[in-house]
């Protein structure tokens, strides 16, 4: 029986001061995602590995059997799917877990129907995933994931989805602190309003953070990774938030900040030896603080999610 197997990779979301709006894919961690057709007229996962048995296998309650549900309702098939899902990035961790979980489904069953969809229109059933893991259907993860590269979410109502230029060389330091921060905890303690000010400096991050991508210019890019809205709030969360950041910032990171909603946080660099320096200070700084964590140097992901042999 035909199997598609499917990689999607891990995201770095809000990039900083995009909160929501700005996120891209890195070549490691990610999700594997095996899909086939079943005689069982329904979608049924059959496995998840490396969940440590936190992940349902009710294919309602778990996204990607929701979405590959989504899915078959919007081609009008009957058909049923069997899905395997292969954890390999830890859960809560704000890398994108569930978005890649969501795009891998969508990006293999897709195949396995032959492409009756295009990535744009698959991005709206991924969305669909991150409201069931946590609420909200953000596409600052799932966007990434599924198209690689930087993306910006110009709006959400109508749908405006735009894959940015990337042209240059960058590594990022990822570092996954073991501690607790769920996605919803993580959204329910931001303020729902801000001052005028605060917010024009904001969107003069955010402006400059996308000229600098679009201009290849490293310095503006540095100068554009600041938030003066989310993270002062957010990285209370992550403990020894503010020593990990001038620790980057002191051997030259471009720009350092919180992983999505963390605990992860990344360090953007110019080169695989100053990620690695970087990497290693960081994990040797967190365990100088008892503070398990796994640190890796990858790259920016241009091509999102991908079909395996």
């Amino acid at each position: 029986m035909k199997k598609v197997k499917c990689y999607a990779p891990a995201t770095v979301a809000n990039v900083v001061c995009g909160y929501d709006i700005l996120g891209f894919a890195i070549d490691q961690p990610g999700d594997e995602v095996v899909v086939s057709f079943n005689t069982h007229h329904k979608t049924v996962i059959t496995k998840i590995e490396g969940d440590h048995g936190k992940l349902p296998l009710d294919a309602e309650k778990n996204v990607v059997g929701h979405v590959v549900n989504l899915f078959l309702d919007k081609i009008n098939s009957k058909q049923g799917v069997d899905i395997e899902l292969y954890k390999k990035m830890p859960l809560n961790s704000g890398l994108g877990s569930s978005a890649a979980s969501s795009v891998g489904a969508l990006v293999a069953v897709n195949e396995l129907f032959g492409n009756p969809l295009t990535r744009e229109e698959l991005l709206p059933l991924s969305m669909e995933g991150e409201r069931l893991a946590s609420g909200n259907a953000h596409a600052d993860n799932v966007a990434p994931s599924l198209l690689g590269g930087l993306v910006l979410i110009r709006s959400y109502d109508p749908l405006d989805v735009v894959k940015l230029p990337c042209e240059m060389d960058l590594h990022v330091v990822s570092v996954h602190p073991h501690v607790d921060v769920p996605t919803g905890e993580a959204r329910k303690i931001i303020r729902q309003q801000v001052s005028l000010k605060k917010a024009v400096e904001q969107w003069g991050n955010i402006a400059g953070l996308v000229a600098g991508f679009c201009t290849n210019d490293v310095e503006l890019i540095g100068r554009s990774m600041k938030d003066v809205i989310i993270e002062p709030i957010r990285s209370m969360l992550i403990p020894y938030f503010a020593e990990m950041k001038q620790l980057s910032l002191d051997h030259q990171a471009i720009g350092f900040g919180i992983s999505g909603s963390g605990p992860s946080v990344f360090a953007l660099c110019s080169s695989h030896e100053q990620a690695l320096n970087i990497a290693n200070q960081l994990y040797s700084f967190l365990s100088s603080q008892s503070i398990e964590c796994e640190s890796l140097v990858t790259k920016i992901n241009k091509q999102g999610a991908i079909i395996l042999p």
